[in-house]
């Protein structure tokens, strides 16, 4: 039997149940705007060594789904940074990046023979798509190797190192200034197209050693890199091309660009971004220097295609790039973080998608990347975050229209629900007026979440609640959920 006490004790309950939602339990996720850390770039993929025109092969209605699923918003997974390859082979055999001036003219002192054929092996194509149909802004076009004749090889494949810089003296001369005045072209080139290029770089893997590479190589030491930036900054100076950033020198490693730091030391002032890629070590923290940091390559290379998300945590799953990521933007404040291959064919993990005759599929790998790019837009600054429930990782970004855009990666198998609150808007707001557009952000007043997992690909999630300035969602096990709050 109730009594009166029971009665109204139970009256209230169910009231205010009915009034207020149900009572939320849980950890609860703490975003300080006030606290933070590196400015974002964005997400990224390439299409070189003629990637490009496998899509340009598919159907006009599967070449726009493969470029929605690595550009659109709305789509796909809205990439915002692309990184071409300035071809240097004499030819486009074995899938080679054909060069733009193929043949010696004689000598470095003599003017380059340019041949170019307003294709760029289709990516001059996939660049116009992507920045004047999805506003992509940043476009990466990254060397791999200077022609052979330039190099002390002769051979643009298997090594060899620029005629010119310390250590290489070649009979022909030195062609600092020629392969400068090249990369120039290039970029004038695309100029010419109406698509400008923001950062350019000279090297790829510059580690490797003579002979194990079949594609385009050149080796070089941070310090021959330093000797060819002297050459290089000024030659973009003169060209009127100051603001397309420097890159350097997408080692084969992050430990690798690590070791090249001191020896870039002499021409950091002409210096606009440090790139690594992640294949014989990954990103392990910080690299001690005042530019942007971009990883630049990474995939896995050789396991068999697999469009699952979490499995036995293969190399190939969407829930590991997921985790790859975290390491790289959080732990190791990378501005910056590119697949390897966006969209290409063949039977392994190396690209986003697939293309399977005139088929076009998607991996989890790209929707990890959608996790990440769709709501972590460029010029977005990662701010502090505290309070995940254990087995949960946790990232939070500011954007410039005053979005805050917060991760969570569950590596267990069990739900965690929790709630999300922001501190220091006000605060965060006016320190960054001067410089960040319209970022403005006092209190949450709306949120929404969207979901990957083994059943989802970034679906809008449902259950997100609301109250008192606080959202509040169950992050499924084995899951990557997207929040985002507006003011």
């Amino acid at each position: 039997m109730y009594t009166k006490a029971s009665l109204f004790s139970l009256w209230v309950a169910t009231t205010s149940a009915a009034t207020l939602g149900p009572r939320q339990s849980g950890s609860t996720v703490t975003v300080d705007l006030t606290k933070t850390y590196q400015t974002m770039d964005g997400f990224g993929t390439s299409e070189a060594f003629q990637r490009a025109v496998q899509v340009s092969k598919l159907t006009e209605a599967n070449q726009r789904l493969a470029l929605d699923l690595l550009f659109s918003t709305e789509k796909g997974a809205g990439l915002t940074i692309l990184r071409n390859g300035i071809g240097s082979s004499p030819d486009m055999s074995s899938d080679h990046m054909v060069s733009i001036a193929t043949k010696n003219p004689g000598g470095p002192t003599k003017p380059l023979i340019y041949n170019w054929d307003g294709s760029d092996n289709k990516q001059l194509w996939i660049t116009q798509e992507a920045v004047h149909t999805y506003g992509v802004k940043t476009i990466y076009a990254d060397a791999w190797s200077a022609p052979g004749y330039m190099k002390t090889t002769g051979n643009d494949a298997n090594g060899g190192s620029l005629c010119g810089v310390s250590g290489a003296t070649c009979s022909s001369g030195d062609w600092r200034q020629s392969y400068a005045d090249y990369l120039v072209r290039y970029i004038q080139f695309y100029q010419e197209a109406n698509v400008s290029i923001t950062h350019v770089g000279f090297l790829n893997e510059p580690e490797l050693t003579e002979g194990s590479t079949q594609y385009a190589s050149m080796r070089s030491s941070g310090t021959q890199a330093a000797d060819f930036i002297k050459i290089l900054s000024p030659t973009l100076d003169k060209a009127n091309l100051s603001h397309v950033h420097i890159a350097c020198c997408d080692a084969e490693g992050w430990s690798d660009q690590v070791g090249m730091l001191g020896q870039l030391k002499p021409v950091d002032d002409m210096l606009g971004l440090i790139t690594s890629h992640s294949y014989t070590s990954s990103p392990s923290g910080p690299m001690n220097t005042r530019h942007r940091v971009w990883q630049t390559e990474a995939a896995d290379l050789n396991g068999a295609w697999t469009a699952s998300w979490s499995g036995g945590g293969g190399a190939g799953e969407g829930m590991t790039w997921a985790n790859n990521i975290y390491q790289a933007v959080v732990n190791s404040n990378c501005s910056g973080y590119l697949y390897w291959i966006g969209v290409q064919t063949g039977s392994t993990n190396s690209k986003l998608v697939r293309i399977d005759g005139d088929k076009v599929t998607p991996s989890k790998r790209l929707w990890a990347f959608a996790n990440w790019s769709r709501f972590v837009r460029p010029g977005a600054v990662r701010v502090g975050v505290s309070g995940a429930p254990s087995g949960v990782k946790v990232s939070a970004f500011h954007n410039e229209d005053g979005a805050v855009a917060v991760q969570f990666i569950n590596g267990g198998s069990g739900a965690a629900k929790v709630s999300v609150k922001v501190t220091g808007g006000s605060a965060a707001a006016a320190a960054l007026s001067s410089t960040a557009g319209n970022r403005l952000f006092t209190s949450a007043a709306a949120a929404k979440g969207w979901i990957t997992d083994n059943t989802h690909d970034l679906s809008e999630l449902d259950g997100v609640g609301m109250a008192d300035g606080a959202a509040s969602v169950n992050i499924p096990g084995k899951a990557m959920v997207t929040i985002v709050l507006t003011s």
